[in-house]
């Protein structure tokens, strides 16, 4: 019997880039490795960001619809590929199949740290605002992550402090964790993860985030303008 050759590589390059990291990112948050050892699997209620997932990759898989375990509907858009190369890689990083409440650190080289995060962000990830009446009508935001594994979220905390000196709060749910920034801290955090123009990344949220920021901006300025006004006039 003839001697085996290589084992074959797989289609998709694991060389580190800021569009792999951030697939990185996804497939932590809204992906799924398969029992099979083979196939990977990434779902959204945003089509566009599978869209996205499928450029950043260079795949051209169908886009099909997944039906909602709560509502019954076909609310989700997913696509599916194999890949025993990549798949292998993935768990040589530290994801599994099964991964919901057993992931823990991740294997993310530090130049790349950033763009993961924002895959994260754009996966599980939120940002949200409001009106807090007990400061003066303060404008208050915040950046979140979200996870069934605490372990999982104190190294993104750790790597985040590690990294940018940034202090986050991991808060307890009913079924989940969240790791949360607020306002400055947000800010920074957004800044790092969108370093660069045209990121791969879910326009809806990048929209909304700068929307927070504008509104944050005037305010400040309108509540520093009141301020001169009261102490001059």
């Amino acid at each position: 019997m003839g001697k085996r050759g290589p084992k074959p590589r797989g289609k998709i390059s694991t060389e580190w880039s800021p569009k792999l990291a951030y697939v990185v990112g996804l497939v932590t948050t809204d992906g799924c490795l398969s029992g099979d050892k083979r196939h990977i699997e990434f779902t959204s209620k945003d089509i566009e960001l599978v869209r996205t997932f499928r450029k950043c990759l260079k795949i051209e898989n169908v886009v099909g619809r997944k039906t909602s375990g709560y509502t019954g509907r076909k609310d989700y858009y997913r696509v599916q590929f194999g890949d025993v190369h990549f798949y292998e890689w993935l768990q040589e990083l530290g994801l599994s199949s099964r991964k919901s409440k057993t992931l823990g650190r991740l294997k993310i080289p530090e130049h790349y740290f950033f763009d993961f995060l924002r895959g994260c962000f754009d996966g599980d990830g939120t940002i949200y605002s409001y009106w807090d009446p007990r400061w003066h009508s303060s404008y208050m935001f915040y950046i979140g992550f979200t996870s069934a594994s605490l372990p999982h979220l104190q190294w993104l905390k750790e790597s985040i402090e590690k990294l940018s000196d940034i202090p986050g709060k991991i808060k307890t749910g009913a079924r989940s964790y969240q790791l949360m920034y607020a306002k400055k801290s947000s800010r920074t955090l957004f800044e790092r993860m969108f370093h660069k123009k045209d990121v791969p990344c879910l326009k809806r949220k990048f929209t909304k985030a700068k929307k927070i920021f504008e509104i944050d901006n005037l305010h400040s300025t309108n509540a520093d303008v009141a301020e001169l006004v009261y102490a001059y006039g």
